[in-house]
């Protein structure tokens, strides 16, 4: 196992070096997390760009290494990748990605804690019985927690909506398809009355790889949609909320015992 390099991910194990680190920072964009890499890490290597999948081995300023890498858009993607990354040894992974919040008091800029999530994700099924939960790490997500109160960043901790598509799993209009399937008519004003905050793609079936293979998981989310007001992301203020989220998960990390 040692020696293997993995076909998605594009290292093995003894790529990553002694001390190999046991934690991933996950984003879905490759740029992301390049930029986690050059900004937040000390002595960073580059493991892989393969597939767009980029990997980054480095140091955080308490000297813990740590993994920086690429899950790519939606669940499936993100299956492989973590399946692979839990194969070299990695224990705790946290999501670094973006939301739609469905809520008004939620506002573009903020963030979003996922304590769980109302997984709607046809890779998760495969991994687990849709009545299986979809929670996050406990332990992980307080440290989220923590960091934010610390970076005084404004965030809000619930759960997650993660579903399958960007246009019409969240109920968006304004695409290629204008018509929604009758099930989908509603479905955000359901969920909002459900109390869930936003919608993503991906942390549902990471807490469900988490419970089944064993690992910890959590995720934090910039908001970059505000979709009680509109269907559009915010370009402007998009960029403040991936930077505080990426700021509170190294954080997070870099204080886990």
């Amino acid at each position: 196992m040692a020696n293997k390099r993995f076909y998605h991910i594009g290292f093995g194990q003894d790529d990553l070096g002694s001390p190999p680190p046991s934690i991933a920072l996950l984003s879905g964009d490759p740029e992301r997390s390049r930029l986690i890499a050059q900004t937040y890490l000390q002595d960073i290597r580059a493991l892989s760009e393969n597939r767009g999948l980029n990997s980054y081995v480095g140091y955080l300023p308490n000297g813990r290494r740590i993994l920086s890498a690429t899950s790519g858009m939606g669940a499936p993607s993100l299956s492989i990748v973590v399946n692979e990354l839990v194969q070299v040894g990695i224990q705790q992974i946290i999501r670094i990605g973006t939301c739609g919040s469905i809520q008004p008091y939620i506002p573009v800029g903020s963030v979003v804690i996922s304590s769980a999530a109302l997984c709607r994700q046809g890779a998760a099924n495969d991994i687990a019985p849709v009545e299986y939960p979809a929670a996050a790490d406990p332990f992980l997500t307080v440290a989220l927690v923590k960091a934010a109160r610390e970076l005084e960043v404004e965030h809000y901790i619930g759960i997650t909506a993660s579903v399958d598509t960007f246009y019409e799993g969240q109920e968006r209009t304004d695409s290629a398809n204008p018509y929604l399937m009758r099930s989908l008519h509603g479905i955000t004003e359901e969920y909002r009355r459900l109390n869930i905050l936003n919608y993503e793609m991906e942390c549902g079936t990471l807490f469900k790889m988490a419970g089944v293979y064993n690992f910890a998981a959590a995720a934090i989310c910039g908001v970059v949609a505000g979709r009680t007001v509109s269907e559009n992301i915010i370009l402007e203020q998009r960029d403040i909320a991936v930077k505080n989220a990426i700021a509170i998960a190294v954080n997070a990390a870099e204080k886990l015992e």
